[in-house]
């Protein structure tokens, strides 16, 4: 069978690396659809993969608005029937001189009710021997969020659950009253918890039926990565590029038999990486959740 990729955020940085590298290691009769929010970028991303074994496709996809993510998925479906690999990269930036409460909204509706809305649409997609894999990271574990709010996250049972919790804090950020309850000020962090735990309720719905059918679903910590989205905040001294990342994170996407572990968990690919969320072991491994 045919296989079907689709890859979000697809335009620069990691994800255009991404893709570059699926394309390049499915085959001539595989589809890989490169996605971005911007036409032009979609454009100039699809040209530079000219070269690309599989067939590439653009596709303009803003999954910050209502509708589009259920289209895209409604219009892969009339023409496949259900596809094979999602990569989830998408990410609206912010940067630290951004005032968290003007930002607040947009960073949530793309980030986390993106992300959710594209596990909504394309998990009942996933065909057998399927990788879905949302693009986190390590800040995403509960271990870099105060104590106190623990329970924010824990125990959902429902997307819809895990919507309500992001968009609880994203009314706090935006009113002012998040510092004051503990919130950090870096809005990334609250952020990729809740896309972690988009992931660890999907993988607890589906779960037995998955691994029978050899399906994937995972979040990833991809380590740090040399990015003008990261450079303002982070110390970039052993980052990787976006192409060193992208290797393990395809490798895993196509590998014939992963690690059942993995299923519904924060998985590293990163190199060893001690850093302020604690240390984080060698590729392959699963970031503890708290």
């Amino acid at each position: 069978m045919n296989r079907i990729a689709i890859i979000t955020g697809a335009t620069r940085n990691l994800g255009i690396s991404l893709a570059q590298q699926v394309a390049q290691r499915l085959g001539p009769s595989d589809t890989v659809y490169l996605t971005g929010r911007d036409a032009a970028r979609v454009a100039e991303s699809v040209r530079r993969l000219s070269d690309a074994r599989a067939d590439v496709h653009g596709e303009v996809l803003d999954v910050s608005q209502h509708g589009a993510v259920e289209r895209f998925a409604a219009l892969l479906t009339e023409r496949y029937g259900g596809v094979d690999i999602v990569l989830s990269n998408h990410y609206a930036r912010v940067q630290p001189e951004d005032d968290p409460g003007k930002v607040i909204d947009r960073y949530v509706e793309a980030n986390n009710l993106g992300t959710t809305r594209m596990l909504r649409s394309f998990a009942p997609l996933l065909r057998d021997g399927a990788r879905l894999l949302v693009i986190a990271s390590r800040a995403g574990s509960l271990r870099a969020l105060a104590p106190a709010l623990h329970s924010r996250f824990q125990n959902l049972q429902s997307l819809d659950h895990v919507d309500s919790a992001i968009c609880t804090w994203r009314d706090e950020v935006r009113s002012g009253r998040a510092a004051g309850r503990a919130w950090p000020a870096w809005i990334n962090i609250p952020s990729k918890i809740g896309q972690v735990a988009a992931i660890r309720v999907l993988a607890g719905q589906r779960r037995a039926d998955d691994l029978r059918r050899g399906i994937l679903i995972a979040a990833i910590s991809p380590g740090l990565i040399d990015t003008g989205a990261s450079r303002a905040w982070l110390d970039m001294r052993g980052a990787r590029s976006p192409d060193e990342v992208a290797g393990p994170i395809v490798d895993l996407a196509l590998s014939s038999a992963p690690d059942e572990r993995f299923y519904g968990e924060l998985v590293h690919v990163g190199q060893e990486e001690p850093g302020p969320f604690g240390s984080v072991a060698s590729s392959g491994s699963i970031v503890p959740w708290i």
